[in-house]
């Protein structure tokens, strides 16, 4: 009996549940990201530290992020999704009350660590238990409601932080992910099923020495690019390199490894291959803007941190309104062609951006951002729903934190990249002010005023390069055009197989869509 006459077709209250506990937890991790920008300058005055000493709050967190993520897939198999999902979510919860209520700048950062260990699991710990509830049928549908906040929160997360430190204290940046995440791990209990961990997973320990400190170092070398010391410096190269060719070796090791860290013979599969290509490159143009979009708004059009997050919202209403059709059209097996349209409307969104000016209308400018979160909204809301279409119930926790990675990667890539030509732009029209991208944030009005239109042309040219990247997405996004609905035959039958043996049901796991 096939899933289609087994499962509900319908987003039933129980699985609509189960997505508001995981959109609980994920929130957490979003805001805790996008706030933090906000506050870094006021933890340097309070802290009475400097600027590249409190960096450390941020690559901390991004360094441990970075570090346990390729962990959840062995963890959820060995002891069960639900139980490190709760984990994940203490360990956020009270990194974050430490975090809080640190004294120091050291203890700041340490907690802040601790946090991000968290923090790695949550998001692919949720999408893999999220997925394996909502079947084949519905996941397109129920990635598309658990989508929509996520693309929210990059827009609203500086404007609630901007408040939270202005008119309370930066303390509370950490605070309130308290009554949050005690919700979410409150419903956790009750909401969630209990899956059986299976103890013959075994780690791949070798596996891990090189996939964690390779990502570890590659993402500091990235983060590093956007300092004083330049993309040439040994500060960037070393740990650049050397994360690189830990990254390869991994690839070696796992290709022979019986039982690997991440399955890499997932990419057998075209569609998934695809998806991760437009991860790396969607996801560089959509994470790397995040920075460079309100700062647009607040160098050159002199708005504050709270009116640049208002702004932006036109983005996150163009992603929320696409999303419930977007969601349809994949449960219907055509996710592939639903990315491979919002790929061109990301694009096309970027188009006036790169002719800005000092005194560009609004409203032009929100118009594009509403195209853009369209884009987004298809693209990038719909890619991981479709490629985990492709994938068998038993190999979907790697699947997820195989594609939270190289979505992490290529947001790392997008923000050092797009980092750097808006530096190098920005010295351009005002070669008086050097040291780094940070300067962005200390530009005088009177500077801002005299220099305007030079800034301007500045991130005009800077906005050629998300631009490109969503197009070149596009060509990845051909090899998702073919979905599940048209496997070999035989190959569906298998994974059908698979899943029913997974959970002793005697039911498979939709193959055959349509």
């Amino acid at each position: 009996m096939s899933t289609e006459d087994a499962s509900p077709q319908h987003l039933d209250r129980r699985l609509l549940t189960i997505a508001g506990v995981v959109v609980l937890g994920a929130i957490m991790t979003i805001l805790d990201t996008t706030i933090m920008g906000v506050a870094i300058n006021t933890l340097a005055r309070d802290f009475d530290t400097s600027l590249s000493t409190i960096q450390w709050v941020s690559t901390g967190y991004m360094l441990a992020l970075a570090t346990v993520i390729p962990l959840t897939g062995w963890a959820a198999g060995r002891y069960g999704g639900k139980r490190l999902w709760i984990v994940s979510l203490v360990l956020f919860v009270l990194g974050s009350v430490l975090s809080g209520a640190a004294s120091s700048v050291g203890m700041l950062i340490v907690f802040r660590v601790l946090q991000g260990l968290g923090g790695g699991m949550i998001v692919p710990v949720g999408m893999s238990m999220l997925v394996q509830a909502a079947g084949h049928q519905r996941m397109g549908r129920v990635m598309a409601i658990v989508s929509v906040p996520l693309l929210l929160g990059p827009i609203f997360g500086p404007m609630l932080g901007g408040v939270l430190v202005t008119e309370v204290s930066w303390r509370w940046i950490f605070y309130i992910n308290l009554p949050i995440g005690l919700l979410a791990i409150l419903l956790s209990g009750r909401v969630l099923d209990r899956d059986e961990p299976r103890p013959s997973e075994r780690l791949d320990l070798l596996g891990l020495v090189l996939l964690s400190p390779g990502l570890a170092l590659f993402t500091y070398g990235m983060s590093e690019i956007t300092s004083s010391a330049g993309i040439g410096s040994a500060g960037v190269l070393v740990p650049g390199l050397g994360g690189l060719v830990l990254l390869a070796l991994f690839v070696v090791r796992s290709l022979a490894a019986p039982q690997p860290l991440l399955d890499l013979r997932l990419f057998r599969s075209s569609p998934f291959t695809g998806a991760n290509l437009v991860n790396v490159l969607g996801g560089a143009s959509m994470i790397g803007s995040v920075l460079v979009l309100p700062l647009y708004y607040q160098v050159v059009r002199g708005e504050s941190a709270l009116a640049a997050g208002l702004l932006l919202v036109p983005q996150g209403v163009g992603a929320a309104v696409v999303q419930p059709i977007a969601g349809r059209l994949v449960d219907r097996g055509k996710g592939g062609w639903v990315v491979l349209a919002g790929l061109p409307l990301m694009a096309l969104g970027f188009v006036p951006f790169t002719q800005v000016t000092a005194d560009t209308s609004y409203l032009v400018l929100s118009a594009a951002l509403f195209v853009n979160g369209i884009g987004a909204g298809c693209s990038m809301g719909a890619v991981i729903s479709t490629a985990m279409r492709t994938i068998d119930r038993r190999s979907i926790p790697r699947a997820s934190a195989t594609l939270n990675i190289i979505l992490r990667v290529g947001g790392a890539v997008g923000t050092a990249l797009f980092a750097v030509v808006l530096q190098h732009e920005f010295v351009r029209a005002l070669p008086s002010a050097r040291g780094g991208l940070g300067v962005l944030a200390s530009v005088t009005p009177e500077q801002r005023a005299k220099a305007a239109p030079s800034l301007a042309a500045a991130f005009g040219h800077m906005f050629w390069w998300p631009l490109a990247t969503a197009a070149i997405g596009t060509l990845a996004a051909l090899l998702m055009i073919r979905d599940r609905a048209t496997a070999p035959a035989g190959e569906g039958r298998a994974a059908g197989r698979e899943d029913a043996e997974t959970r002793g049901d005697g039911q498979g796991s939709a193959v055959d869509i349509e």
